[in-house]
């Protein structure tokens, strides 16, 4: 295996093989100890000694199922700490097939100069000229691109948002279909790729150089058993396919933790006109498709093809992260007009997530009405203009909250909470102040074992065992997208005969004995070399903390506020 640096001050590109100190890491533990060693902390996320990795996962490339994930890895615009974001779709599949374990994009290109990295089916990467694409959005980008390098491509690219170097820019890669609906889109990532001047990487699929198996016969044995237990889990199984992730709009606005008018409050009184239910009839009315594989290896199929009325695409997928940014948050109950948002942050690239809440922001310090879809949707417009508003916009709901002088702005590090209010799920909130990323859900998601609907047993509204579950959730997480592993495939992981299955491959990859020791191991291992950087980036105890709001407003209909205190959050991390 090796790793493809490519520096663009100098346009040289240069493989090697891993250096025995990266073995046995993949994905997040990758970039995140890269990051930590070879990024100064202190340096300009947009300048030249910030670097930009892309990493599969470390069982990306085997005959396991649901591990096309790929990690994005820099120093981040809009946290100004460590950043990893996750994506699906088919490129690290295509990277980890041709054997590379890490795209390194290092140095910056001059100021008037865009590339394309492209790398074929032999693993021989080259820059391209790309300049005549700039600030060109993504569906156009990947239709240019696979009608000149043919459509057995992975195509990873930024859009407007990451050429205006925004800090709320994602960066887009391509689904199963062709189509740049997936997103990298938490902490900017898509302003770093644009600072280095590259517009996209284009990946040659099916290349046959992956990383040999050491024990390939247990390998597949454990992959066979773990693939049952993802199709016989009733929510991998059968709620995915039907609803996708929108399934979960319901059940957390019916325990009031659906962040609503800019997190005013915790319920949507319309959310049943925008939940996974209504998406499916809607979809399945119109001819759209409610199960979808939008990710290579996928057995799962939770994605989704949303259409008009027309029968024609709009976006796909519609997830529950942005079912809730763009309608309970702004108190928009049209659900057109969410996909339409959904499309035009894909096009555009931006995390949907910031949009959204940035969107809150400006409505909640009056600049539109809260419900207001149209007014949305030219907001978003205005970032792929470059407007002064947009350009604010675009660098997320901080920015937005100081432009208006606006002190309600849910936001941990610089980065917003997601669909989970931490006043009604209070796991969630040690979670959102605590994770070296900024708040966010995915880094340690504590609402099963808060909401009684998903089996949960700790009080939601006391802080007694907070701590420790989304310690141990971080933890685990560090490692799942370590390996490459969809979070959603973790149903395959809900007993301990699963998790041996993982233990197994991860052990028949290396040849190495691998245990549930090995696995927290890596995950403490990966933490803190994560706030190791924080750290010398001048991060304190002081930036895990939530916005004064979440402690000081009650949140209807339960009327509690966030009870963590400060010496609790500060305990998280004490390993």
């Amino acid at each position: 295996m090796r790793f493809l640096r490519v520096n663009m001050s100098t346009k040289n590109i240069h493989s090697e093989d891993v250096p025995q100190e990266y073995a046995g890491l993949g994905g997040r533990g990758l970039t995140s100890i890269m990051i930590n060693k070879e990024v100064p902390a202190t340096c300009n996320p947009l300048g030249p000694e910030n670097k930009l990795i892309f990493a599969p996962g470390y069982l990306s490339g085997t005959p396991l199922i649901n591990t096309s994930r790929l990690s994005v890895g820099a120093k981040s615009p809009l946290t100004g700490g460590i950043k990893e974001s996750n994506v699906g779709g088919t490129v690290s599949s295509s990277l980890a097939s041709l054997g590379i374990t890490a795209v390194i994009v290092e140095g910056q290109a001059a100021k008037e100069e865009c590339y394309f990295l492209k790398i074929d089916k032999s693993g021989q990467a080259v820059l391209v000229d790309a300049a005549p694409y700039k600030s060109m959005r993504t569906y156009a980008l990947v239709e240019k691109l696979a009608a000149e390098y043919g459509d057995k491509t992975s195509i990873t690219c930024v859009g407007p948002a990451g050429d205006l170097l925004l800090s709320a820019a994602s960066i887009q890669t391509t689904d199963n279909d062709g189509r740049p609906c997936r997103a990298a889109g938490r902490g900017g990532l898509g302003a770093v790729m644009g600072s280095k001047g590259l517009k996209a990487l284009i990946v040659t699929r099916g290349g046959k150089a992956a990383e040999p198996l050491a024990d390939p016969e247990v390998f597949k044995g454990a992959a066979k058993a773990y693939a049952k237990a993802v199709k016989a889990d009733e929510f991998s199984g059968v709620v995915l396919p039907e609803f996708g992730t929108a399934s979960l709009v319901e059940t957390i606005n019916a325990v009031g933790a659906f962040p609503t008018r800019n997190a005013r409050e915790g319920r949507f009184e319309h959310a049943a006109k925008i939940s996974g239910e209504t998406m499916a009839e809607t979809i399945k009315k119109r001819g759209g498709k409610t199960t979808h594989k939008g990710c290579a290896q996928c057995i799962i199929d939770c994605s989704n093809e949303y259409v008009d009325q027309h029968g024609d695409y709009i976006t796909a997928s519609l997830e529950y992260e942005t079912i809730w940014s763009m309608g309970g948050m702004i108190g928009n109950a049209n659900l057109d007009a969410i996909a339409r948002l959904d499309f035009l942050c894909d096009d555009i690239g931006l995390d949907t997530i910031s949009t959204g809440v940035a969107i809150a922001v400006a409505m909640d310090a009056g600049y539109k009405e809260f419900g207001d879809s149209k007014a949305a949707i030219e907001m978003v417009e205005e970032v792929a203009r470059g407007t002064q508003f947009g350009k604010i916009l675009g660098n997320g709901p901080a920015a937005v909250g100081k432009h208006f002088s606006h002190d309600r702005v849910p936001v941990v590090k610089g980065q917003s909470i997601a669909a989970y209010d931490p006043r009604a799920i209070q796991g969630m909130a040690v979670t959102y102040a605590t994770s070296p990323m900024g708040a966010d859900h995915t880094a340690g998601w504590v609402v099963d074992q808060n909401v009684e609907e998903f089996g949960g047993t700790l009080d939601r509204f006391s802080a007694a065992g907070q701590v420790e579950a989304s310690r141990h959730a971080q933890i685990h997480m560090a490692v799942v997208d370590t390996i490459g592993l969809c979070d959603f495939a973790q149903t395959g992981m809900a007993t301990p005969e699963g998790m041996q299955n993982v233990y197994q491959m991860i052990a028949a990859k290396s040849g190495q004995a691998f245990g549930e020791d090995d696995w927290q191991g890596l995950g403490l291992k990966v933490l803190k070399a994560e706030r190791d950087f924080n750290r010398k980036a001048g991060f304190t105890n002081q930036d895990d903390r939530l916005p004064k709001m979440f402690y000081e407003e009650p949140l209807p209909p339960h009327n509690k506020v966030v009870v963590i205190s400060d010496n609790d959050m500060d305990s998280t991390f004490e390993f």
